[in-house]
């Protein structure tokens, strides 16, 4: 049921008065909540589970091993928070003999948190990008409180979720209002233009994440937009890596790209392959797993009508499957078309087909492998299938690299690793923030902003950008990388 103004008011009010306090908290005391949060979610877990199998159709393993994800990544970002590695702290002390010809004041820099955040959450992981996931994990730890909109595909799992959240923050005396859930669609649009809002985070479509996205833009205050749209995670296989490990190559392809029935943001939806190197045919002659139940009917149709649009393509024919009759659940389709016909028409073959299909691309020249990838729009991840003796490797990756968020050597994109390194994001329509990412501990720079501090007393100093702190952590100081201790 949709909102009263009133009630969005109090929400965001609410939200409003818990940042203040939550802004102020040590970022340890931050990481001891999280960690409270993240131990209760283990503890739902048989309470959790049932509900998200009822909900959402994937296997019993996976959701607990998502569940496990998630606990995991609450806890490794309140670690980072606490540690203080987005903070980017940067201490110049006063020197009168500074080169630049005058002398340079005391400046000490660090980060604060931007305000509240709506977060939007995702369909295809209901932990882990949902009500307690990364986006919503990354602001907490920052120091923002989050607003949440539950996604449609699993309601039911995200108030049980919501439930755990706000009933470990009360027990850990966390701030009244530091999270809360709303579920219409209106309410939540409504509470991204509020003026109290500070940024929006969002997992979806290209469509939906794209109307949001020029929401936050035409407010009049513009806010951060961390979208995740939409990607077809090229592979770019070479004629030596196809001629020596066609084998594992097509197995390693089929079973990433039917990987939790496609519905994986990083699955790879496009193979480029050399003519006349068997990889084709072994794609071909493949036993495809069976058809598998889609999250919710909405991506069983938004599935049928990209596929349809793809068979209907004169440059594209049926590899396997591509059954002209719906189903449901649809059957793994392999499609198949040239470079040539790509590059005429890279909008109309290049399009992301969330479910179990992928389109093979064969080649004649690996010229055309540089002639694709300069015509790719912004992807999350970029695959090379090759061999470290091949010619085309180095400015094939130089070019991946300007394209893509992640770029792999010979390994798969389906999985994403929640680590310090990972990079989840990429140029639009990938992203609509290319210089972030919504997987790992870098993910906690979305929702800070930097802050200059000139010639304070020590007294009146944020704890890290004292001379001695009492919480310790790197810094840089007079221009020197310091591990943690006085400045």
């Amino acid at each position: 049921m949709e909102l009263t103004d009133v009630a969005r008011e109090r929400i965001v009010a609410d939200a409003v008065r818990a940042g203040e306090i939550w802004a102020q908290t040590a970022p340890a005391d931050r990481a001891t909540v999280l960690g409270m949060v993240a131990d209760a979610l283990d503890a739902a877990a048989d309470r959790l589970v049932p509900i998200a199998l009822a909900e959402t159709h994937l296997p019993e393993t996976r959701l607990r091993g998502e569940l496990t994800r998630t606990t995991f990544q609450l806890r490794l970002l309140a670690g980072s928070a606490a540690a203080g590695e987005h903070l980017d702290v940067r201490i110049d002390h006063a020197d009168a003999d500074w080169p630049m010809g005058a002398p340079r004041p005391d400046l000490r820099r660090t980060a604060v948190p931007l305000g509240p955040v709506i977060v939007f959450a995702a369909s295809n992981f209901p932990f882990a990008f949902s009500v307690a996931g990364g986006d919503t994990a990354s602001a907490l730890a920052a120091g923002c409180p989050v607003i949440l909109k539950a996604h449609g595909g699993h309601p039911e799992l995200s108030i049980a979720t919501a439930e755990v959240v706000t009933g470990a923050l009360r027990e850990a005396g966390a701030p009244d209002g530091l999270f809360a859930l709303v579920e219409e669609p209106s309410d939540a649009r409504a509470i991204l233009t509020h003026p109290e809002i500070k940024a929006g985070a969002f997992t979806g479509s290209i469509p939906a994440g794209r109307t949001l996205f020029d929401l936050a833009q035409a407010r009049s205050e513009p806010i951060p937009f961390y979208g995740e749209l939409g990607s077809v995670n090229p592979v770019f296989v070479t004629e030596q890596a196809a001629k020596r490990r066609a084998q594992e190559i097509a197995d390693g392809f089929l079973a990433s790209f039917t990987l939790g029935a496609g519905q994986f943001c990083t699955k790879p939806g496009v193979l480029l392959a050399p003519v006349g190197s068997g990889l084709v045919e072994r794609l071909s002659a493949a036993a495809l797993p069976a058809a598998a139940p889609l999250l919710n009917d909405r991506i069983v149709a938004g599935h049928r009508h990209v596929l349809d649009e793809l068979l209907q393509h004169p440059g594209v024919t049926a590899l396997v499957g591509g059954d002209r009759e719906p189903a449901d659940p649809p059957a793994p389709s392999l499609l198949a078309t040239t470079a040539d016909a790509l590059l005429e028409d890279v909008d109309g073959i290049l399009t992301e087909c969330f479910g179990p299909t992928a389109v093979v691309v064969t080649y004649e020249d690996e010229k055309q492998l540089i002639e694709v990838a300069r015509a790719l729009d912004g992807q999350l991840t970029a695959t090379v299938a090759g061999e470290t003796d091949d010619a085309i490797v180095p400015e094939l990756v130089a070019t991946l690299a300007r394209k893509a968020g992640r770029v792999l050597w010979n390994e798969w994109p389906t999985g994403v690793s929640v680590t310090h390194a990972q990079q989840h994001g990429g140029p639009y329509p990938a992203t609509t923030a290319p210089g972030t990412t919504s997987v790992g501990t870098a993910a906690l720079s979305r929702f800070v902003r930097p802050v200059a501090w000139q010639g304070f007393p020590d007294a009146l100093l944020p704890d890290e950008l004292r001379d001695t702190p009492h919480h310790p952590i790197a810094r840089r100081i007079n221009g020197l990388l310091i591990p943690g201790g006085s400045a």
